[in-house]
């Protein structure tokens, strides 16, 4: 039986967020491909992911620095399908700064993306949801467990992120609407793969073999999680945070 279930996905143009969107597709959840006008990446080849995979979704272009704008992406969810089940908050930048050159305004740029933009997705998502739903936070393991030099803002904000999703979890769970977080590892996407405010391709290159899996992760192997967490399921999960990263935090390093 197709579900008749619709999510929500934020950062939906590549990356991890596309293969949400295409791991949605195969369960016939109907998703609303959220996407950053200035994103260089193209919401109509994740759209044509999900329609190879056999799904339905919209594109819808968001802001999350923008409250209005969050409010009527989580909107078109009721006004294209009549219900909103999922919300996946996954929208996020990098940029790398040493501290000593970090502004008030990076800091707050970056937070005001990668932090408050997770508070505007999951508040607008949960204002309308009607019954159960689920809820999640795209973090890192830069600031959900490890500090990440010249990183201090990014940093912060992802472990902002597991406060909030805690504190939403014990709120929202008289509704049964769940919320946790996904913490990625070493994940190769395009923001991984920039080679100036992250590792590059040599760089993940050489940080996989030092991971017990042998390699770095890829966003599907992400998104099964979150698929996992936005299910029947997992209905008894609420306010956790799951690591996805191969073994790499629980190598002892020689």
């Amino acid at each position: 039986m197709r579900s008749s279930e619709v999510a929500v996905v934020t950062g939906a143009a590549s990356g991890i967020g596309r293969a949400v969107a295409t791991h949605y597709a195969g369960r016939g959840v109907r998703t609303v491909i959220g996407t950053f006008p200035g994103d260089p990446y193209d919401p109509g080849e994740t759209l044509a992911s999900v329609q190879d995979a056999g799904g339905e979704a919209v594109i819808h272009e968001v802001d999350v620095r923008s409250t209005s704008s969050v409010d009527a992406f989580a909107q078109r969810a009721l006004d294209e399908y009549g219900r909103l089940d999922y919300a996946v908050a996954n929208a996020g930048i990098l940029r790398n700064s040493p501290l000593d050159e970090l502004t008030d305004e990076l800091w707050n740029s970056m937070l005001d993306v990668d932090l408050t933009g997770v508070l505007r997705t999951l508040r607008a998502a949960s204002q309308r949801m009607e019954g159960p739903g689920a809820l999640i936070a795209v973090s890192s393991i830069a600031g959900g467990v490890y500090g990440w030099e010249e990183h201090a803002h990014y940093a912060a904000a992802k472990a902002g992120v597991l406060g909030l999703v805690r504190s939403v979890a014990a709120e929202l769970g008289p509704r049964q609407i769940r919320a946790n977080a996904v913490i990625p590892g070493l994940i190769e996407t395009p923001q991984s793969l920039d080679p100036v405010n992250s590792l590059g391709p040599e760089g993940l290159e050489r940080a996989g073999a030092d991971i017990p899996w042998g390699r770095v992760g890829r966003p599907e192997e992400v998104a099964d999680v979150i698929g996992f967490l936005t299910s029947d399921a997992s209905r008894y999960i609420t306010g956790q945070s799951i690591v996805v990263d191969g073994g790499l935090t629980i190598k002892m390093r020689a």
